[in-house]
């Protein structure tokens, strides 16, 4: 099998998504009448924790072209590429429109997973925060889900952003 952290075929990652979105119950891959759509405050059980006071407002660019920022430090232990973590998230697009998050799929419980089985940004990403932190990522498309997207919620070279909360490594 091919090596998923480079550049994912767009079969690889319709693939992935269909795996990782079969388990958490993700929004923004069912079929029917449900779409993306921006999620007001109303419609979320539980939502992202506290910030650090002073968590900072610039994002830090790594040599990918991930942007980040700490929005909660934290001392725990910090997961490696080989691990599976248990994690909240919301994700959104550049217009703000939500297209998936643990805050309202799988009942508002935290979702666990492989990092070795998303997209790279995330697997790069959540290795900088600490059991207990949270991360803000920005995704650029060639980390995220590439040239064509993930139609129809994530459209072609689709900057993508999150807030991670690591709950655990497993």
């Amino acid at each position: 099998m091919r090596d998923s952290f480079l550049l994912p075929s767009p079969v690889l990652v319709g693939a992935l998504v269909a795996c990782v979105c079969a388990t958490s119950g993700c929004l923004s891959h069912k079929t029917g009448s449900q779409s993306s759509h921006p999620v007001g405050p109303s419609e979320l059980k539980y939502q992202p924790g506290e910030s650090d006071a002073d968590a900072p407002e610039e994002f830090t660019i790594t040599k990918s072209g991930l942007k980040y920022r700490i929005l909660r430090r934290s001392d725990g232990r910090k997961p490696t590429a080989e691990d599976t973590v248990t994690c909240h998230y919301k994700g959104w697009l550049d217009d703000k429109t939500v297209f998936d998050q643990s805050y309202v799929n799988n009942n508002g419980e935290p979702i666990s997973f492989a990092l070795s089985g998303v997209i790279p940004g995330w697997t790069e990403g959540v290795q900088l925060v600490g059991v207990g932190g949270m991360i803000e990522l920005e995704i650029p498309f060639e980390i995220g889900y590439g040239v064509e997207g993930s139609p129809p919620q994530i459209p072609p070279r689709a900057r993508l952003h999150f807030i991670v909360e690591l709950v655990s490594i497993d």
